[in-house]
């Protein structure tokens, strides 16, 4: 079995079960996990009639979880709504994340992860569901012209405030995901919304990936936020396109990246976040197993 620090991502079952996948299933879905050799899983809950399912089914997933010996240091909360503009939207979507809150709880869980907040745009038809907002899809949004830009940053404030207190009333931490198209997409950006929200709750979950697909220097970034990552997803990306590619098979340097993890005397876990449609990944079971013999072998040994 691998090290509790090393998660199995949810983008594992993403991947082979589709977005998102059956919530129903997810009694399965931690068997294949824990088949693998994790002992740490991630879960989600994505948007509200998935999100809804799980909670359903929360005592049955937390039996499960027992039974396995599996622990879930973060569970993410997937609700791109929570930037509406539209008061009742907004109420609706905290509270489904305080739903999320609670399931975490239950879970045992350190924290929530969402995406970073998500521009409030409008699209041709609603919000995407996708995991990622690429290329195309940013190109087709828009911002209404009568839309003001310190409203829209003022309610993001707000919102995302009340959402780090809900996620603190459960002793919980509440994490930005990088990621293209979000307000939160690189080192920088983070620490200027950070600023902003004034919550000592809210984090940073560092994405290998994603990060290097903007050029925003891993082991810079990771120094520069030292004190607010406890979560890193690990995948190797080739610099030109965002895909979460089996680690060695891109371009980023893993020796430097690692250096400075032991520099920074991280202590948080590490989230192998391999696959998805957007990537090359011929066998996904390997990937996963061999980045986290690599991680024992190269890093917590």
């Amino acid at each position: 079995m691998f090290d509790q620090r090393i998660v199995c991502a949810f983008l594992y079952i993403i991947s082979k079960y589709g977005y998102p996948p059956q919530a129903e299933m997810t009694t399965k879905h931690l068997e294949e996990m824990k088949a693998l050799g994790f002992t740490s899983v991630e879960l989600e809950g994505i948007r509200e009639e998935h999100l809804m399912a799980v909670y359903e089914n929360r005592h049955t997933f937390a039996e499960k979880l027992k039974s396995l010996e599996l622990s879930v240091p973060y569970f993410c909360v997937v609700l791109p709504g929570l930037s509406s503009l539209d008061d009742q939207e907004r109420e609706k979507q905290l509270a489904l994340f305080e739903k999320g809150c609670e399931i975490a709880k239950l879970y045992g869980a350190k924290g929530v992860l969402d995406n970073a907040p998500l521009p409030p745009y409008q699209f041709p038809a609603d919000i995407p569901v996708v995991r990622h907002y690429g290329e195309d899809v940013i190109a087709s949004a828009f911002l209404p012209h009568d839309v003001s830009w310190d409203h829209v940053w003022s309610t993001l404030i707000e919102t995302y405030r009340i959402a780090c207190d809900i996620a603190a009333r459960y002793g919980l931490t509440y994490h930005m995901h990088p990621a293209e198209g979000l307000l939160a997409s690189n080192t920088d950006a983070y620490l200027y919304f950070h600023d902003a929200m004034k919550r000592d709750n809210l984090r940073f979950t560092l994405d290998t990936a994603n990060q290097f697909a903007v050029h925003d220097n891993l082991a810079l970034s990771m120094i520069r936020l030292k004190d607010h990552v406890d979560y890193i997803h690990i995948s190797d990306n080739g610099g030109k396109k965002f895909e979460h590619l089996a680690v060695g098979d891109g371009k980023i340097r893993w020796d430097i990246f690692l250096e400075t993890l032991q520099r920074v005397d991280f202590k948080g876990h590490l989230g192998l976040d391999i696959g998805g449609d957007e990537s090359a990944v011929p066998d996904l079971d390997r990937a996963y197993r061999d980045a986290a013999e690599w991680l024992e072998r190269d890093y917590l040994d």
